[in-house]
């Protein structure tokens, strides 16, 4: 069987550096017979594009499917086994036919298939960029659902990472059960409540 003709699976997560929320990954086989145009990393592509994206993927690839880990896997395992967790249902959440993985960062998760990690690999592997838009566009709309509950957070613009308006929202109004109690910011708000 030659190289082209190995059904691969492409497996990005999103999620590791917001204070809040679960760790999002996706993995996706994409189809060779129905191409996707305009595949790249989910961080260099506008918003808009990425919907757009996201709905060609969901309806062109062979495959494919979206996992995470809660805020209660995080702070029990760590970000790292917890995005690792995320990743591995992701690809065995997949019905269909996957020969070989491939996956974005440096490490992969423990899997029944051959698989390779790829630093850098959402921008040069067309389905790891399908993968990391799947992930990016799910986690940003549980960012967007939780705004709708919390608005004095900010959720919707910051999408849970530790900028200024989302430091100063934890110090005011303290920690949601969203909040990953191990992350430091979270840890010492907690800390100085007490």
């Amino acid at each position: 069987m030659t190289e082209s003709m190995l059904w691969v699976a492409g497996v990005d997560e999103v999620g590791r550096g917001p204070l809040v929320g679960q760790v999002v990954a996706a993995a996706v086989v994409l189809d060779p017979l129905n191409p996707i145009d305009g595949l790249k990393d989910s961080k260099k592509l506008s918003e808009k594009r990425r919907n757009l994206l996201y709905e060609q993927i969901c309806e062109r690839a062979a495959g494919y499917a979206i996992a995470s880990a809660s805020v209660q896997e995080i702070d029990k395992l760590n970000i790292l086994h917890a995005s690792m967790l995320a990743m591995q249902r992701a690809v065995l959440a997949l019905t269909c036919q996957v020969d070989r993985v491939l996956v974005d960062g440096n490490r992969c998760p423990e899997l029944p298939m051959p698989s390779e990690a790829i630093v850098g690999g959402d921008a040069s592997h067309a389905c790891i960029s399908a993968a990391s838009i799947l992930a990016k566009v799910t986690r940003d709309r549980q960012m967007v659902a939780l705004h709708q509950l919390y608005p004095d957070y900010g959720f919707d613009r910051h999408k849970g990472y530790p900028t200024r308006e989302h430091l100063q929202a934890l110090q005011r109004l303290g920690p949601l059960l969203e909040h990953r109690r191990s992350f430091r910011p979270v840890r010492e708000t907690l800390e100085g409540a007490d």
